[in-house]
């Protein structure tokens, strides 16, 4: 049985606006955080995303032929699951769209034999699956800079029973890895 963990890179305040990224995400770049970062996506044996963070990622990394950044041969060759209505095509390799009864489906590939999916951002569908009690653990990449605007990962309504820290690792530039099981 798979585990589905979210993989968010957020502020201290919840930023995860891909357009501020050059405030908050590249002044805290290291090669303690590339090396968590390639890590984490080399050791699931799935991802999936919302349909908007995977149309701004499928015509970068699907162009992406030498295994740039230490991923980019893993990202193209590994099954992703796209959860939407109304997206049609998923061309990226590997891609599926799912767009019916999405409880049913994420419960069925959790079932699956491997070791993990991952979901890359996708606030709307973390918010979606955590209210479906889908989400078996929620990895933070905390950035030490407070926003105070730009788009939040956590969603208005967005509420979980209580989350159990089970890990954390300070990277450097102060920079703070959080593991938290449901």
């Amino acid at each position: 049985m798979r585990k589905l963990v979210v993989s968010a890179w957020i502020t201290l305040d919840g930023v995860f606006d891909a357009n501020l990224m050059a405030e908050w995400f590249n002044p805290f770049d290291s090669e303690s955080r590339q090396n968590y970062i390639r890590d984490g996506i080399l050791a699931c044996d799935g991802i999936m995303f919302g349909r908007k963070t995977y149309e701004m990622l499928a015509p970068y990394w699907s162009a992406m032929k030498n295994n740039e950044m230490g991923v980019a041969d893993k990202l193209n060759s590994a099954p992703k699951y796209v959860i939407s209505s109304t997206l049609k095509n998923a061309d990226w390799n590997n891609s599926t769209i799912i767009g019916g009864d999405i409880v049913e489906e994420i419960t069925r590939l959790k079932e699956q034999p491997g070791h993990e999916i991952q979901i890359e951002g996708s606030a709307t569908l973390v918010k979606s699956l955590t209210e479906a009690d889908l989400i078996d653990e929620y990895r933070f990449l905390v950035h030490p800079i407070i926003m105070g605007s730009g788009e939040r990962f956590f969603k208005d309504g967005m509420h979980t029973q209580g989350l159990k820290l089970v890990k954390s690792e300070t990277l450097d530039k102060g920079v703070m890895v959080l593991y938290y099981h449901r």
